[in-house]
This record gives C-alpha cells, structure tokens and sequence, in this order.
C-alpha cells in the first residue's frame, strides 16, 4: 500500500496548477445518463473517484473515451471524457461497486427519469439516517417514483414517466438537490426545489444540463425551478476548477511560508476560506490567472469559524484549517455544524504535537511553537490532506500511510507540492 514521505521545513514558493472539481465532475459524468447522444467533459481530473464512477457507468452500458494528450497540453491538464449512454443494457447498480463510493447512488436519478425503473445499492451498505439518502427518496417520490428498499437495494419505478412537483427539503442537502434536478429535467411538468443547495458545483451542473437542453432557472439560490423536457441531446462542457484544492493549497502556503500562485483558481467559490486566511495572517491577492497566496514572515494568527452550507466555510475544508491553526499564536476555535464525525482528523494532528480539545462539535485548538514529524494514518478524503499540511511544516519525517483516501480527491498531490521545494515523496508499495 502506497505511502507519503515529507520531510518539513520548506516554504513553498512557485505555481500549483488547479485541477477540476471532482464534486462536480462525478454529478457531471452521471448526467451523461439522461441523454443517448455524446456527452464531452473537458477538464475532468484523473482521481480515484472518477475512475471508479466509469467502471460503475460501464455497468449501465455507457462507453467512456478518454481523450489523448493534445499538442501544448502540461501534465495537470484535466483528461476530456466522451461519455455515451446510447443504450442503457442495465438499469441495476450493485453493492460491490456503490459500497466504494457514496455519490454514484446518484445514478438512480437518470436511470429513473430516462428508463423509469432502478435498482441501487444503498451506498455503503449505510443505513439510512447518517449522511442520509432519506432525503433523496423523498425527493424522488415527491416526482411520482415508487420507491422499496429490499435486501439492501433501492427498487424505483415510475411507469408512466416523472412528474413535476414541489419539492421541500427540511435541511440543505447537495446530494438531494443534485438527485432533484436530474431527476426533474425529463419530468413532465414544472418541479420547484426548495430549501436547495447553492454550491457552485450545482450551478456547474445545471449549466451543463442547460446546454443540454434542460430548462434550469435559479440554481446557485435555495429556489431551483425545473420545466421537464422530452429529451435531452449531447453537449460539451468544461468543468469547474475545484475549490476544495485550491483552499487546501492556499492553507499549505499559509502553514508553511511562501508566495504560490495558484493558477485557475477561482475566488468567488471560496471567498468565506479565502478571508479566514486573511484574518490568519496570510495575504491573498486575486489576478487574472488565479489567487496568489503569500506569507512572509508574519506568524500565524488565531481564528474562530463555524463551517457552513455555501457560501459559508466549508466543511471540506475544515481538516485543513486546523492543521493550519496548530501553530496559530493563541487558541482557536473550529466548530463542524455539517457532519458528525468529521474530527477523526485530531488524533492524527495530537501525533505531531498539536494540542486539540473536542467539546461536541466544537475543537479548540491551542496553538504550539512547532510541531514534530511523526508516523500518522489517513482516515477520511479531506482529514487525510490536513496531515500533509501539517507534515509540511512539522521539524523532521512525516510518514502518512493509508494514502488511498488522498488518491480519490487530490490529483498528482505529491508532484503538485514537491515543484514548489516541499519535500514530498511517494513510496510505493
């Protein structure tokens, strides 16, 4: 099993490419159902995730090409996926392929609005309640689906089509609303979604799926309303560029010292991180190729953020911004208001010294002169980066194992670092 090797000290100095947002390109790709014809996704990241989630479309009977290198393409250039669901052989998604990743549950959307009939594994072998699909299947029955759960399985039918319909959801929910909309597209009628997300990744959608065909108003507002269409045809579209990367590398600089540009980076996506980092003491500067990130010299200061919907902090983000706030000069106070279990990270981040105290959903962490190398193990996709933050900047070895969590959200992560003189390495094996 493949591990990470850092030895800490280096500032970072140079440029990070921003590859495009898996929380986008994964919902992207399961689109690519609704329709017979061609879908072309430019700027996809290859990641663990994407991967898998092809394997899962090919299940359905989608061909997926992956387009070559282009002349004047660099390396961290994002792959271009032709993605045709002309005929769709299978409309069963199995536990052995669902059980590894939660968002291809998604796929019981467009399978029911094209094919009017699904049968999908529970995500996880969960059961309903935590990170809840709940709120999908309400979802989906509001738009006339019959819905049973049966030896682990989602059985949907809908005979005669979907039907549009006003859809409440009792919290904010991506998944949800992502599940909504796809599922509205080729329902007869008009759907009103209420209470939805507004993360940019479900405005990249919905433009994607407008350029389709589909008539989307309102998403990037709690108000997403859907006039259902016959039919949708191909198209082509670039994915955004992930703002979960880029806050993660913009909080490396911050904890280790440097001046990086992080060149695509958007700032409008993340604009509530990008200002606690200024309030920590880094210096922020938006351009035309991106946002430039910069510390020098000035130590880190302490800070106090509740993680929220879009475009509040996200909680993505969260893991990292506590490695960063480790060596903070005083206490800070980091409270997770979207997921439970989501501090699996502070028993890693204790190995290198950090002084971290859990009260229910708030951490306060007491910031420490220097943190020390240590051995640590990844446990989740986002709590597994905020150890190669802190890695990054601890005195001596830092071993991360279990690094396959990093390989599902981050691409080329160890190249992307070690070209700005981190000393990162990966040890096969």
């Amino acid at each position: 099993m493949d591990r990470i090797r850092i030895v800490g000290g280096s500032k970072l100095n140079g440029t990070i490419p921003i590859s495009g947002a898996k929380n986008a390109a994964l919902p992207l790709m399961i689109a690519g159902l609704l329709t017979d014809e061609t879908l072309i996704l430019d700027n996809v990241p290859r990641l663990a995730d994407v991967a898998q989630l092809q394997r899962i479309l090919g299940n359905h009977g989608v061909d997926i090409m992956s387009a070559g290198k282009r002349p004047g393409d660099h390396e961290y250039q994002g792959q271009t996926l032709h993605i045709s669901a002309a005929n769709i052989i299978d409309t069963t998604a199995p536990y052995e392929l669902v059980s590894k990743m939660r968002a291809s549950f998604w796929v019981i959307a467009p399978l029911l609005a094209r094919m009017h009939e699904a049968k999908v594994s529970l995500p996880g072998g969960c059961a309903i309640g935590t990170r809840p699909v709940d709120l999908l299947i309400m979802a989906l029955e509001k738009l006339g689906a019959e819905l049973t759960i049966d030896g682990g399985y989602v059985i949907a039918k809908a005979p005669g089509g979907l039907k549009g319909a006003e859809i409440d959801f009792a919290k904010v929910t991506v998944s949800g609303t992502h599940v909504a909309l796809m599922a509205a597209t080729l329902a007869k009628g008009t759907t009103i979604i209420n209470n939805a997300a507004c993360e940019p990744e479900i405005v990249d959608v919905a433009d994607c799926l407008n350029k389709m065909g589909a008539r989307i108003s309102g998403a990037g507002t709690t108000t997403i309303t859907i006039e259902g269409v016959a039919k949708l045809n191909g198209t082509r579209h670039t994915v955004l560029p992930d703002r979960i990367e880029t806050g993660t590398y913009a909080m490396a600089v911050a904890m280790t010292g440097g001046d990086v540009q992080l060149s695509g980076a958007r700032p409008e996506l993340l604009q509530a991180a990008l200002d606690v980092l200024v309030e920590a003491g880094a210096t922020v500067t938006p351009n035309n190729d991106g946002i430039r990130i910069s510390r020098n010299g000035a130590g880190i200061k302490p800070v106090n953020v509740s993680t929220a919907p879009f475009p509040g902090f996200p909680t993505d983000l969260q893991a990292q911004l506590m490695a960063l706030m480790t060596t903070a000069k005083g206490s800070s106070h980091i409270t997770e208001t979207i997921f439970e279990n989501r501090f699996m990270h502070v028993q890693e981040l204790a190995r290198f010294g950090a002084r971290i105290h859990l009260d229910g959903e708030t951490a306060t962490i007491d910031g420490t002169a220097k943190l020390r190398g240590a051995p640590v193990m990844a446990t989740d996709l986002r709590a597994s980066v905020s150890l190669v933050i802190a890695g990054l900047a601890a005195e001596g070895e830092t071993m991360v194992n279990r690094i396959y969590h990093l390989d599902r959200g981050f691409e080329r992560l160890e190249e992307k670092l070690s070209a700005c003189g981190a000393t990162i390495e990966r040890i096969s094996g």
